[in-house]
């Protein structure tokens, strides 16, 4: 994995980075990107990256720590029969 520095720039009222052209080529983006936001980073994907895996979503609960446990009482009042 290739570390690189970027300045964090003024751009209108916002402040954003600039990408380098030969990444933007590289990994084929456009227009848009997705910003997935996790504990310690932020990742920046392609659109065509975006796939939903049971493990992904496993990992990505499991670091937020989510809590289910409410939904064994919704399962439980009838609300799976529908």
């Amino acid at each position: 994995m290739k570390l690189m520095e970027l300045t964090v720039t003024q751009i209108g009222n916002s402040r954003g980075i600039r990408l380098p052209a030969a990444m933007l080529k590289k990994y084929g983006i456009t227009d848009t990107i997705l910003l997935e936001e996790r504990p310690d980073e932020i990742v920046l994907k392609t659109k065509k990256d975006k796939k939903f895996s049971w493990k992904e979503t496993f990992a990505d609960m499991a670091r937020a720590k989510e809590d289910w446990s409410d939904l064994d009482a919704a399962v439980a009042d009838g609300l799976d029969e529908h």
